[in-house]
């Protein structure tokens, strides 16, 4: 095919979107896998490992673009099609991260580590996910977790008994940790008042947040943040927003704030990773 040319076959389009994904041009990619994946729904042939790829190259795209409700929905059609496949399980778990539906995630990192234990973006993220679920619930955090499925033996890649761990010592540390935070965050300057108005005004902006209404949540989150600028999951939460709005600086500045109040703060480090790959600095 030269390089004028129009991609008119399955594989084509599909070229054409990984060379734009490539080159970073992941709303380009995403219109190529769309038009490779109805011309291969239209041709009436099975393929579905074929479709189930295509679905899931065009999730990674979505993602790249923020579009992470999108990614969610080609992940788990890419899944019904071929179930217990890592790609679309980490890019699936990425973006409920992304969204801080943070049960979800853990049962797709979790998921993806009975496929392949040597997947180390999967044992990260499993440990993010755990942090911040016992932020969320305390102790009791499993409790919260959808059922996990159990993988056959027979979609079983990669597998080898890890280290050894002493994961309720592990876990009591980590909630100790969180006691003292929480402690330490409460002692601020801003009067009764002012943090029940501040919190009310984060509240309306993580309702704005399930809405994907982002820029109505930043509105809100800031409003917050006047009245309360010690309250570290406010900044992460705006954070959350920027990065949604591609507004990269603003997130590695509220991240730069969360991590002032909190060093450790799981959400601060992650956000603001993301913030410097887009940027591209090192």
């Amino acid at each position: 095919m030269s390089p004028s040319a129009r991609p008119t076959s399955v594989a084509e389009l599909k070229q054409a979107g990984n060379d734009c994904y490539k080159r970073g041009q992941y709303g380009q990619a995403a219109v190529y896998y769309s038009e490779a994946i109805k011309k291969l729904e239209a041709s009436g042939k099975s393929g579905r490992e074929q479709l189930s790829i295509l679905y899931s190259n065009r999730a990674a795209a979505f993602i790249k673009d923020g579009q992470c409700s999108e990614c969610i929905k080609d992940c788990t059609v890419a899944l019904e099609m071929v179930p217990y496949e890592v790609k679309p399980l980490m890019r699936r778990a990425t973006a409920y991260e992304s969204l801080e539906r943070y049960s979800m995630a853990y049962v797709d990192y979790k998921t993806a580590l009975q496929v392949d234990n040597g997947v180390q973006a999967a044992h990260d993220g499993t440990n993010r996910m755990t942090k911040a679920l016992m932020e969320q619930y305390g102790p009791g955090w499993r409790e919260k977790l959808p059922k996990i499925p159990s993988v056959p033996l027979s979609a079983q890649k990669n597998w080898q008994s890890p280290s050894p761990v002493n994961v309720s010592a592990d876990e009591n540390k980590k909630a100790s940790e969180l006691q003292k935070d929480s402690k330490r965050l409460q002692s601020t300057g801003a009067t009764p008042e002012a943090k029940a108005h501040a919190k009310a005004l984060k509240e309306e902006g993580n309702a704005f947040v399930k809405q994907g209404d982002f820029k109505k949540a930043v509105e809100k989150y800031t409003a917050s943040l006047q009245l309360d600028s010690s309250e570290c999951t406010t900044y992460t939460n705006r954070a959350l927003c920027y990065l949604s709005l591609k507004q990269y600086r603003a997130v590695v500045e509220d991240c730069k704030e969360a991590l002032r109040l909190d060093p450790k703060n799981v959400k601060g480090l992650y956000r603001r990773a993301q913030a410097l790959k887009e940027l591209k600095v090192t």
